[in-house]
């Protein structure tokens, strides 16, 4: 009786393991929740609230530069809604021109939720995303002046006067796809500024390095897995700049997946010393979707020359 079973068993388990493939293959290709999809339920709290999960509301200012509770501060870790929280949310609500109503609202949740650059918009309680700078126009044009929104880090770091040239190399391991993406958007700076770059195999000595990391990389800014922080950059003259490894990333423009040229001048960006700028359109606005192409902005140009006086 064993022996004739054995064979229908065998039988049975091939005509099962097609589904099995499909079944681990499904679930392997299910999208992951993004780390903001918590905000969801969040929308329409404010001050005096005590609602599950505010506690990683707080966490989220707090890692962009909005929030910071003293050592001895009892709210920090709680679901309370306090004055401090609702201040938090104005200063953001201010930085992307939305209502500061100082509660979750749905246009709040919305821009909370979108991916992003992991660069904080506020550095050592300094933020110049809202702060408008007049511009004038050349005489006989229509408008005699706009208002810019390009912002620098603190205390204005840059490349030296002598660096108008920079090297950039890629860390072992990166991703092959990504090398012609970050070149056009090095070009397009290129084009745009007084630097010129240039690509070298001596990473060890380059001025700037490119790689793709995950999670916790040991540079003090741990990466979030898929649809959270996208990737980020140093001031200079600190050159690193990281992409997260775990997203869906695309060298032509793609639905579900983030574009790796219009990261890579946002990054960039960062790299030549500009910070986040309130202007939608401009590529240092801090969020991206999935399928979005940019290029630079008149915001971006603007600010690039006012750093270097050029």
């Amino acid at each position: 009786m064993a022996s004739k079973a054995f064979p229908f068993f065998s039988f049975t388990l091939l005509l099962l393991l097609p589904l099995l493939f499909q079944a681990v293959l499904a679930y392997s290709n299910e999208k992951k929740p993004s780390p903001f999809e918590f905000l969801q339920h969040l929308q329409g709290c404010h001050k005096g609230e005590k609602v599950k999960d505010i506690h990683k509301l707080k966490k989220y200012l707090e890692s962009f530069g909005y929030l910071s509770y003293s050592k001895n501060e009892t709210h920090a870790n709680d679901d309370d809604f306090d004055d401090f929280l609702e201040s938090a949310i104005k200063t953001y609500q201010l930085n992307y021109n939305l209502k500061t109503t100082g509660t979750l609202d749905s246009k709040t949740v919305s821009k909370m939720m979108s991916s992003r650059c992991a660069v904080a918009d506020i550095i050592n309680g300094t933020t110049g995303m809202r702060s408008g700078k007049k511009r004038q126009h050349p005489a006989g044009s229509k408008s005699f002046h706009t208002v810019a929104h390009y912002a620098f880090f603190p205390g204005n770091p840059k490349w030296p006067e002598s660096k108008s040239h920079l090297t950039y190399a890629f860390l072992p391991g990166t991703r092959a796809d990504a090398m012609n993406p970050v070149a056009r958007a090095f070009q397009t700076w290129a084009a745009n500024t007084h630097f010129s770059f240039s690509r070298t195999e001596d990473f060890a000595n380059a001025d700037i390095t490119i790689s793709f990391e995950s999670r916790d990389h040991a540079d003090g800014n741990p990466f979030d897995g898929p649809d959270g922080t996208l990737a980020h950059a140093f001031a200079p003259s600190d050159g690193r700049f990281h992409y997260d490894a775990d997203e869906q990333w695309s060298v032509s423009v793609t639905p579900g997946a983030y574009h790796l040229e219009t990261i890579a001048l946002h990054e960039i960006g960062h790299l030549l010393g500009l910070h986040h700028s309130s202007v939608e359109g401009a590529i240092m606005y801090p969020t991206f979707t999935a399928g979005e192409s940019k290029g630079l902005h008149g915001d971006d140009i603007q600010g690039i020359r006012a750093l270097y006086n050029k």
